[in-house]
């Protein structure tokens, strides 16, 4: 192949260990595999997590948690369905013990039916809405109509509430503030409805390399008898947002490792003279003697065409050398300059994306983010 993705379990587990210390005894981690595990492959990295004694696993869908239950065998790892379901997934969640997320009395209504039809009760998460108008019940009477629905319920347990912040990565942000109002609001409609959840969460990778609110939400957990939980993606892949705003710093992104490197073949070396033009559209033409390497991967791979000279300026990494990209990315080929790099031959694997190239560094190319680069990166993977 003339490219592939190597995914290290050795960094995999030590940032889950650096997020638990982050955490603190009083909080616990669930380690969201969703979008296959932000491409690093949900059925590697699942295993390895779960091994390491994380007891929650975070999927998008039912049938990407059904394919993580597969992956995990006989595993008493629970697995949260945190992007929504139809009601035609009910029995999914059932068949694959897969905990959904619900904001609908509808989600509510499809698991009862479930639940009877399998004669067992089934334990949810409530997502509330409180200032990100994406997924999540309203509050106020919808929300409490929501709550006296799951008390009434004989098959639908309330296991958890839960919301989702927008800007957590930004200290002291005031929708922070404001949904941290709101959510409070909740856990007091939450305890008069006669719900005892056991967990209440509210905080992502930003919140735990931020801080101030994991403190937060333990303190309001506690008020209910319940653990807090906090739901690490990015970071769990060696990844966090820089932390925004005078007062923050960050708690968790200095101890974290980078999990994915992508590498790739060198097809051809060659030189060439000055004023030849290289790549498509001749966008770029030599001003010296040059030496040239192809390497086996383009935009159809993931590695995107922002990254051409002359745009984004990138490079990949070649013997512990950066070598720029010359011309433009095309579908499955890229040309690098290894003037510089006199031990480079066919076959030389060329780091296209980890040590010395980082998902920041393709991000800022594409002007884009981490996350989308991470997802977006094609071919084998093969865990190291």
């Amino acid at each position: 192949m003339n490219h592939w993705v190597e995914i290290s379990q050795a960094q995999l587990v030590a940032n889950l260990h650096a997020t638990r210390a982050a955490a603190g005894d009083h909080v616990d981690v669930l380690a969201v595999i969703k979008a296959d595990a932000y491409g690093h492959d949900a059925t590697l990295c699942a295993p390895v997590i779960a091994a390491a004694g994380v007891s929650w696993l975070g999927v998008t869908d039912a049938e990407e948690g059904a394919a993580v239950r597969t992956a995990l065998g006989e595993n008493t790892t629970r697995i949260m369905v945190m992007s929504g379901m139809k009601a035609a997934d009910a029995p999914m969640m059932f068949a694959h013990r897969l905990t959904p997320v619900v904001w609908t009395s509808e989600h509510i209504a499809a698991l009862e039916a479930a639940a009877q039809a399998a004669n067992q009760p089934i334990a949810v998460h409530v997502e509330v809405d409180t200032g990100m108008a994406r997924q999540g019940a309203p509050t106020g009477i919808a929300l409490r109509d929501l709550l006296a629905q799951l008390a009434a319920s004989q098959w639908v347990i309330c296991e958890g509430i839960m919301t989702h912040l927008c800007c957590s990565e930004v200290a002291g942000a005031r929708t922070t503030a404001t949904a941290q109002q709101r959510f409070t609001e909740v856990l007091r409609d939450v305890a008069a409805a006669g719900l005892h959840p056991a967990w209440v969460h509210i905080g992502n990778s930003s919140a735990l390399d931020e801080g101030t609110t994991m403190t937060w939400i333990s303190e309001q957990a506690g008020k209910l008898n319940a653990r807090a939980l906090v739901r690490t993606g990015l970071a769990v892949y060696g990844y966090c947002l820089p932390i925004e705003g005078e007062s923050g710093h960050p708690h968790l992104q200095p101890a974290l490792q980078h999990v994915m490197i992508w590498k790739a073949s060198i097809l051809n070396v060659r030189q060439i003279d000055p004023g030849t033009s290289v790549g498509y559209g001749a966008t770029f033409t030599a001003q010296r003697k040059m030496t040239l390497a192809l390497l086996g991967a383009g935009y159809a791979d993931g590695f995107r065409r922002e990254a051409s000279s002359g745009i984004g300026d990138g490079w990949v990494i070649i013997d512990g050398q950066r070598a720029p990209i010359v011309g433009r990315v095309s579908m499955n080929l890229t040309i690098v300059d290894v003037s510089a790099i006199p031990t480079v031959t066919t076959g030389t694997e060329a780091i296209l994306l980890g040590s010395g190239v980082t998902a920041e560094d393709h991000a800022r190319w594409a002007n884009t983010i981490p996350y989308e680069i991470l997802c977006g990166v094609r071919g084998h993977r093969v865990l190291v």
